[in-house]
């Protein structure tokens, strides 16, 4: 592999031509950085670059001879890597050939229980609410009905708030199995629920423990995998919260033959939340947590078990070098507002305040409507045509994460957003398209989710993670997700008094006018972290504030 002399820039993969400025006076050489022929073009660049790399080795290992200095082959080599931000940093040149002989799908399979939960819980109650709120004496009550769907996210506002506390005191999987508790036991109450107050307070437990996970989850992949996969990962978060949406979609099917079925639905919510507990038990704690509480065989411990023992120098190497620009404590939550630290964690909060000002949240709940405006009288089969679309182009994305980049995805996704609000908007509004307004409706419904899931649903919350410093990484991603859950609260409770005082389409043309300014935002804010380690970006960052 010579992944470390490939360089993430932008959308694409950029090569150097030249190893300029290779500093290796540690060891008493200094290479010379015009040598030519490096880095030959055309079909030729691979071997180029191997030999490039086998020359330096050799010039290394002579010069420990020469100095009678010998060192561990995973400590003493380096390249120089360029990373996109033109800034030079040492990696160690095993990163060429190591790979991983550890496995963290089953880990990460198990922390994916939490998106599942996330995504079911929030779909669960569409097709339940009728039939309890017959059932709790509330069908007449649309105040109440209300709060059966908007207690979950008030609960998941404090969960997620409380998730990155608990995460740093805690570890990742000891909060993974506390977060069990108020998931299984909301889930619980709700299914057994006698009255309307029953039902509110598990409505509300449950939603503490999506709010804690939606933090969690992808916190916890994004520190256990590897830089090559992670994007690709990451996006797994995006896809299984879809798959949560579609199993509650799935398990409403028994529902017009027993009314009383909607329990059930609650009920078999139990059996993950006890799976993902029992799964956290013995999965690995995150390297890069218990390295920064000093705990450094436990540490070296999980890499092993992680990626195997191959990999244990080079990713210690690489959480020792973050380490040497800071040995501070976790910072508290004052400290994200700190000039220090404010402008990257703004650009985490903006990017969730897009994410639901695009108008996701008010396209799926439209979206009966104009399926039925367009003859397509069913729910079931409008509600499975656009959770099916957002299942769709997530599987796109998780394809596309790791070579395109997280941020030309964002640009792509939120891009084909404005369009197709435009589209929506145009269909309600222009008299000339009313013969074809059902069709456009439908394609620009089913256009607008297939955009929001290949970039805006996802990249979010894989890219937190990521340009966040270890030392704010898990309060500054639970205040993100902080503001997801607030915004998406205020938008459900004003959006029908939005849309009757202005109109659909006017509305649908404002949330396109919120995609172009997140599309400008982006472009001037967000930073490419494709193909770099937690580490590299954290340095590079640091070097750049």
């Amino acid at each position: 592999m010579i992944q470390s002399v490939l360089l993430s820039q932008g959308g694409g993969i950029a090569i150097s031509s030249q190893i300029r400025n290779r500093n290796l006076s540690k060891i008493g050489v200094r290479a010379d950085s015009r040598r030519k022929g490096l880095m030959p073009e055309g079909l030729g660049f691979c071997i180029g670059a191997r030999k490039a790399v086998s020359e330096l080795k050799s010039s290394v290992e002579m010069a420990n001879l020469r100095t009678g200095m010998f060192r561990s082959r995973d400590r003493s080599r380096y390249v120089a890597a360029q990373a996109s931000s033109d800034d030079l940093e040492d990696v160690p040149s095993d990163k060429i050939q190591t790979n991983s002989s550890g496995s963290v799908f089953p880990y990460v399979g198990v922390a994916c229980l939490g998106a599942i939960l996330f995504g079911y819980h929030l779909g669960v109650v569409n097709g339940a609410l009728e039939y309890l709120a017959k059932d709790l004496s509330i069908a007449e009550n649309t105040v109440l009905q209300g709060w059966v769907v908007s207690s979950t996210l008030a609960g998941a506002t404090v969960g997620s708030f409380t998730g990155g506390s608990l995460a740093d005191k805690l570890g990742r999987t000891k909060t993974f199995i506390l977060d069990a508790i108020p998931l299984a036991l909301g889930t619980f109450l709700s299914g057994t629920a006698q009255d309307v107050r029953s039902m509110i307070i598990g409505r509300l437990l449950a939603g503490i423990g999506i709010g804690i996970s939606s933090a969690l989850v992808p916190l916890y992949i994004s520190e256990i995998s590897p830089t090559e996969i992670r994007g690709t990962l990451g996006t797994i978060n995006q896809l299984f919260i879809c798959i949560g949406i579609l199993l509650a979609l799935v398990a409403g099917l028994p529902l017009a033959q027993n009314p009383n079925w909607w329990r059930n639905m609650f009920n078999i919510a139990v059996i993950p939340s006890i799976l993902m507990a029992i799964g956290m038990a013995f999965s690995p704690e995150s390297p890069r947590w218990l390295f920064q509480q000093g705990k450094i065989a436990q540490a070296e411990a999980a890499v092993k078990r992680l990626y195997g023992k191959d990999k244990v120098a080079e990713v210690m190497h690489d959480l020792r070098s973050s380490s040497q620009n800071s040995s501070e404590p976790d910072a508290s939550w004052l400290d994200l507002f700190s000039k220090r630290y404010w402008k990257v964690v703004s650009v985490g909060a903006a990017l969730f305040l897009f994410q639901q000002f695009a108008g996701i949240n008010a396209v799926v709940y439209y979206s009966t409507s104009v399926f039925r405006n367009a003859g397509i009288a069913s729910d079931v089969a409008a509600s499975a045509l656009v959770a099916a679309s957002n299942v769709f182009g997530t599987l796109i994305a998780s394809t596309l994460m790791d070579k395109k980049g997280r941020k030309s995805l964002l640009i792509t996704s939120f891009t084909g957003m404005a369009v197709s609000m435009l589209l929506l908007s145009l269909s309600f509004s222009w008299k000339a398209l009313s013969s074809y307004s059902g069709t456009l409706a439908v394609i620009g419904t089913v256009l607008y989710v297939l955009s929001f899931s290949l970039g805006a649903g996802p990249v979010p919350a894989l890219l937190l993670p990521e340009i966040f410093s270890s030392r704010i990484r898990a309060k500054a991603v639970a205040l993100s997700l902080g503001m997801h859950w607030v915004s998406n609260f205020v938008i459900g409770l004003y959006f029908l008094s939005v849309v009757t005082k202005f109109g659909i389409s006017r509305v649908y043309f404002g949330f396109g006018a919120v995609c172009i300014l997140a599309v400008l935002y982006i472009y001037n804010n967000v930073v490419e972290t494709k193909g770099r380690s937690l580490e590299e970006i954290e340095r590079a960052l640091s070097i750049s504030a």
